[in-house]
């Protein structure tokens, strides 16, 4: 039997219950980097993609980005990790120490090299990942458990969660009352002890016990075992869309349905979910509740590309959205559109825009709008407000309102978001969403086209959709009021 979703109101109340939580967050640590590019020929001297290098993006990845995550969802992160001497070693400091909301406990070693993964994307794609690594051990003593409400081990199998590590851990928690939460690694899970909670995923999970993982029974009886093979009081497995499924020694099995997310890039999810269950454990939510609350964001987080983080903004937009019809969620104001943009430009994406009326919605729209989400990735449409209407074509104008228009047009596939504007023209919007592709009527000259040369500026590009012939706005409200106008917008 599934169990029930986090509600709004339960949501609001624990990302209060998290903000200022100190998490001890210890494992391997990584430099992630992101290499953005265009892929236009194959080689000639191998059947490989030529990636034409543009862009590239680092950040602190493996428990890295589990810190980023707890400090994004409004805790404070004591990062525990090891890292070279070396340029990369430098590289991860300097973009922890730009973090807020991270501490920074991390060991840097002579004669031990900073894991680097390094990922080619083209086209929102992985084309290739290159890996540098080598082991690496903590010292004897840590301080990163020091003062912590819960204790997050992030196992990569690089070294750093060694026996003493998970000891130093278990000793704390002893000391503090603090659960300790494994995200773990390899088959021999009893070597973390008598931990507070497991997560494996689904195919971890079938390695450490030799067991089917794909049916809600199969995924019982892996559980079972698990627990019977270790000493840790619960295991919570991720089974990707499926959801979550949760054991506690001794107790019935308990399955969390998955959220329908648009799936970008599952790199970092068991991240996100780690720091999330960790944040509701520290605010003393139930097991249960902080499962709910990771099924959550890591739902969100698949929806970006590369290794990313989740805002408390985004969890809740995200659980209203699960409640309110897809078109309903894609109509906001323009602030909070500016940070939804800004989110899809860190993720490579390229944002388009166009503006106007759409009174009365007809083929003709539908086709411009098809036509322009072809030359971005994502289509924001900025709607004249009811007054701008009128001033633009005369009273009894519009024939629809503008909540009326903003849930039709938002009830495209072709749109991803809708804001209105009540000035003349749609500058101010064009100025704070900065978009990569500005869109207009092919009725217009490219020199006619108001934010054209600021698009431009920036590196953007302006281009003119068509029109179908014999589509009209004005021509179908002539037609209602059973007379032929001239045709218009």
């Amino acid at each position: 039997m599934a169990e029930r979703t986090l509600d709004l109101g339960e949501l609001q109340a624990l990302l209060e219950g998290v903000r200022g939580l100190k998490i001890a967050c210890v494992g391997d640590l990584m430099l992630d980097r992101y290499v953005y590019g265009e892929v236009s020929r194959i080689s000639p001297e191998a059947p490989i993609p030529v990636l034409r290098m543009g862009r590239t993006v680092a950040m602190p990845g493996g428990v890295g980005n589990v810190a980023r995550n707890v400090a994004a969802l409004g805790g404070v992160a004591r990062l525990g990790a090891v890292a070279g001497q070396d340029a990369a070693g430098d590289e991860l400091a300097a973009l922890i120490a730009v973090e807020p909301g991270i501490e920074d406990a991390v060991e840097r070693r002579a004669g031990v090299a900073t894991i680097v993964k390094t990922r080619f994307v083209a086209a929102g794609q992985q084309l290739l990942r290159l890996d540098e690594e080598a082991a690496a051990l903590m010292g004897d003593e840590s301080g990163a458990f020091t003062g912590a409400s819960v204790y997050l081990l992030s196992d990569y199998s690089k070294g750093v969660v060694s026996d003493l590590v998970i000891a130093q851990a278990l000793s704390a928690a002893q000391k503090s009352g603090a659960p300790v939460v494994v995200d773990p690694k390899g088959r021999d899970f009893a070597r973390y002890g008598a931990v507070d909670l497991i997560k494996p995923n689904a195919s971890e999970l079938a390695a450490a016990t030799g067991l089917p993982v794909e049916t809600d029974a199969e995924v019982e009886a892996a559980l079972k075992a698990l627990l019977h093979a270790t000493t840790a009081k619960a295991v919570v497995v991720t089974r990707a869309g499926k959801g979550m499924s949760l054991m506690r020694r001794g107790e019935a099995a308990k399955h969390f349905p998955g959220r329908a997310r648009e799936v970008f890039d599952v790199s970092g999810a068991g991240d996100t979910g780690l720091a999330a269950l960790g944040l509701a454990l520290g605010a003393r939510a139930s097991l249960e509740t902080a499962v709910e609350f990771a099924i959550l964001a890591s739902g969100v987080v698949v929806g970006k590309a590369g290794t990313a983080v989740v805002t408390p903004a985004e969890l809740i937009d995200a659980e209203m959205s699960q409640h309110a019809a897809g078109a309903h969620a894609k109509v906001m104001p323009l602030e909070e559109l500016a940070h939804v943009v800004e989110g899809w430009k860190r993720q490579g994406l390229k944002v388009g825009f166009t503006n106007g009326c759409f009174d009365i919605l007809h083929r003709g729209h539908v086709a411009y709008l098809a036509q322009a989400r072809g030359w971005c990735d994502r289509l924001v449409v900025a709607l004249n407000t009811d007054a701008s209407v009128r001033r633009l074509k005369g009273e009894g104008r519009p024939i629809n309102d503008l909540d009326s228009r903003a849930v039709v047009i938002g009830g495209l596939q072709s749109v991803d978001r809708v804001t209105a504007f009540d000035d003349p023209t749609p500058l101010a919007l064009i100025e704070r969403l900065r978009p990569d592709v500005l869109i207009k009527g092919a009725d217009y000259t490219r020199e006619g086209v108001v934010g054209g040369d600021l698009v431009e500026s920036w590196g953007g590009e302006v281009k003119l959709a068509t029109f179908e012939d014999g589509y009209s706005t004005t021509k179908t409200v002539e037609k209602m009021k059973g007379r032929e106008g001239e045709a218009g917008r």
